[in-house]
């Protein structure tokens, strides 16, 4: 196995997102960035590439003039696949223009600006018959994946109940408003979007129920609400959920929680048993049950489910978090466009897809479609 080439768009030196992503696929020694257009203005990302330590020569003005330059390169030399790690409404037109080129894709999420793009980029994924990961980076915890694996293995019984949170407290100001970048385009509908907060984490919240329980979700009823001074994009929400085995949910969303700082938390209640897993003590799950003590889990530690102890790098007691988790959705693509480029198969690999995509903007639209008719119950599909 030979080290994969990846070109990043967007993500300039001074992106937050961009650098998590490079650590993130680095963190196995899989993969290289050996190029790419990263930032919105040519000297902007020329700088940017020559900080990283690239060759000029692979530091491009724009994603255009990337793809194209890149196809024309040899096989050994050109890049395996493009991270897109820019705001939603620069995800379509590279991701489209990539994989129409032969070029595979990792993409931040939400997956599009709009759910008619995210429809015709499936299609596009599955005419082309390449791969398409989308970096939900929560699922990727050890701990989640042993929550998944419990629920997968009946050890809870029947899913009755779900609970969900995502609760943040950055834009509690209007922030916005002092040419803060992060906050200035996520409210901003023409880059973020119809979703506010929703898109931005609901998303993350909806993607880790449909990931731990295995369930989709069928209809929702949605109560969105707009607290910052002239927002016109949700930044707080509350969610009731009907799941497609009977099983009821609540979700709660909110980036006007005073003193949040990334409380996504899920619970989960079976027959038998529950769980309860929180990203701001990723390393344990807790679990509690009928008819035996509370049990708490721990990565790489005792009675875990092989997906879960192949999610951990280091010994037991030792922290894993955020970088850890999103690494292991570049690793598990990695693993797979490997096998891809040597013709073999992978059964179900284990990282978000273009179908999550979807899944997302469709979950985004309802509960918009939900808060205009006072909360009315909407389906997904």
């Amino acid at each position: 196995m030979i080290k994969l080439k990846m070109g990043m768009i967007g993500g300039g030196i001074d992106s937050f997102i961009g650098d998590v992503h490079r650590k993130a696929a680095s963190l196995d020694g899989m993969i290289d960035l050996v190029c790419g257009a990263f930032s919105s203005t040519a000297e902007r990302s020329i700088t940017s590439g020559k900080e990283l330590f690239l060759p000029e020569d692979r530091c491009y003005n724009n994603f255009e003039e990337m793809i194209l330059a890149e196809k024309k390169l040899p096989e050994k030399e050109r890049m395996d696949f493009v991270a897109i790690v820019t705001p939603n409404h620069l995800h379509f037109a590279p991701a489209k223009m990539a994989l129409e080129n032969g070029f595979h894709v990792v993409c931040d999420k939400p997956m599009t600006l709009t759910l008619e793009e995210a429809i015709e980029l499936e299609k596009v994924v599955k005419s082309t018959g390449l791969l398409f990961a989308l970096t939900h980076n929560y699922p990727g915890s050890p701990m989640v994946k042993q929550a998944r694996a419990m629920v997968k293995n009946g050890d809870l019984g029947k899913i009755r109940k779900v609970q969900v949170q995502y609760l943040q407290g950055w834009l509690a100001t209007s922030v916005e408003k002092t040419g803060q970048k992060q906050a200035a385009w996520r409210v901003d509908p023409e880059k973020s979007g119809i979703g506010g907060a929703l898109g931005d984490i609901g998303t993350h919240a909806e993607n880790l129920v449909e990931y731990v329980t295995g369930l989709q979700i069928e209809e929702l009823a949605a109560d969105l609400g707009k607290f910052g001074a002239d927002r016109v994009l949700d930044d707080d929400g509350n969610i009731l959920l009907r799941l497609e085995n009977g099983a009821k949910g609540t979700m709660s969303f909110s980036q006007i929680a005073v003193g949040e700082e990334n409380n996504l938390a899920i619970r989960v209640y079976g027959e038998k048993g529950s769980l309860e897993w929180s990203q701001e003590n990723p390393n344990q799950l807790i679990t509690r049950w009928l008819d035996q003590p509370k049990v708490i889990y721990t990565p790489n530690g005792n009675n875990l489910y092989p997906d879960s102890l192949g999610a951990s790098r280091i010994p037991a007691g030792h922290p894993e978090g955020y970088l850890e988790a999103f690494a292991n959705v570049y690793k598990h693509f990695a693993i797979h466009l490997h096998a891809k480029l040597s013709d073999k198969e992978i059964e179900n690999p284990d990282y978000p897809t273009v179908s999550d995509g979807v899944r997302g903007m469709k979950f985004i639209y309802a509960s918009v479609e939900s808060d205009k008719k006072n909360s009315a119950w909407i389906k997904l599909e």
